[in-house]
């Protein structure tokens, strides 16, 4: 995409429209022919939907998911307000979820700043639905096709499956992963008591019995493998963030 242009907006393939600009993707995901239409950059209508659920504020390297989160939140919507981008807001996870209606420039930079100074994760709820919930709020205000930029840990059930889905079929889709690396493994130190923040449901477990441990990390990477997997389905670009590593340099060579 050239400078001056946003994401191509995409809709439904109308009698005289250029074959050449049928989108094959986008075709095969809603079963209806879809055309890919450049529209100056200008017009360009970006919503973020923001997990900011009690998992977030978890880390065990350098920092918080939470504050990937909000690191790579501010630089897209610094990349979304420029040159009169309008940027809009969907939160969710917490007992007071927002919704902000898309603004201009500087404006819509500082409601996200506004946002973000609650605190991802800092009071989210236990609640494993919230994050499909605010897709399908996203899909329908988001009437103008734009970009659709979600932020999350994506945690716990794939119950967003056909909302994200949905979004990807008009929108153009950036999910965003955030990661701790040691979500990845459970660490061999004997008994532990866990707490899982989306459900608030407590277990204890002995990590020292090698089985255990087997079995966790196999079922942890049949989620990640599902998450991408879902994703690809639903049409997005999935960029994976994690807390031990430079997340702005990743970001930043995911986005180029």
């Amino acid at each position: 995409v050239g400078q001056g242009t946003e994401i191509a907006q995409l809709r439904p393939y109308q009698l005289g429209d250029d074959v050449r600009r049928l989108d094959p993707a986008a075709t095969a995901r809603t079963g209806q022919p879809h055309v890919r239409l450049q529209v100056p950059e200008r017009q360009l209508t970006t919503w973020m939907v923001l997990d900011m659920s009690a998992s977030m504020a978890f880390g065990t390297a350098d920092r918080l998911k939470s504050d990937v989160a909000e690191g790579a939140a501010l630089v897209v919507g610094r990349i979304s307000t420029r040159r009169g981008g309008r940027l809009g807001l969907v939160t969710c996870g917490t007992d007071r979820d927002r919704r902000l209606p898309p603004r201009g420039g500087r404006t819509g930079y500082i409601a996200l700043t506004r946002a973000l100074a609650e605190g991802v994760g800092s009071d989210g709820e236990g609640d494993d639905t919230a994050l499909s919930r605010a897709l399908g709020r996203t899909g329908r205000v988001a009437q103008r096709t734009g970009l659709v930029t979600v932020i999350s840990d994506l945690r716990g059930p794939r119950d967003w499956r056909r909302e994200m889905i949905a979004l990807g079929a008009r929108h153009s889709l950036l999910v965003i992963e955030v990661r701790d690396p040691r979500e990845g493994a459970l660490p061999d130190v004997g008994h532990l008591s866990l707490v899982d923040p989306e459900s608030g449901r407590h277990l204890r477990v002995d990590s020292s019995d090698e089985r255990l441990r087997s079995r966790y990390a196999a079922a942890e990477r049949e989620q990640r493998e599902g998450v991408a997997r879902d994703l690809r389905r639903a049409g997005a670009r999935h960029v994976v963030l994690s807390t031990d590593r430079n997340w702005l340099r990743d970001l930043g060579r995911a986005l180029t």
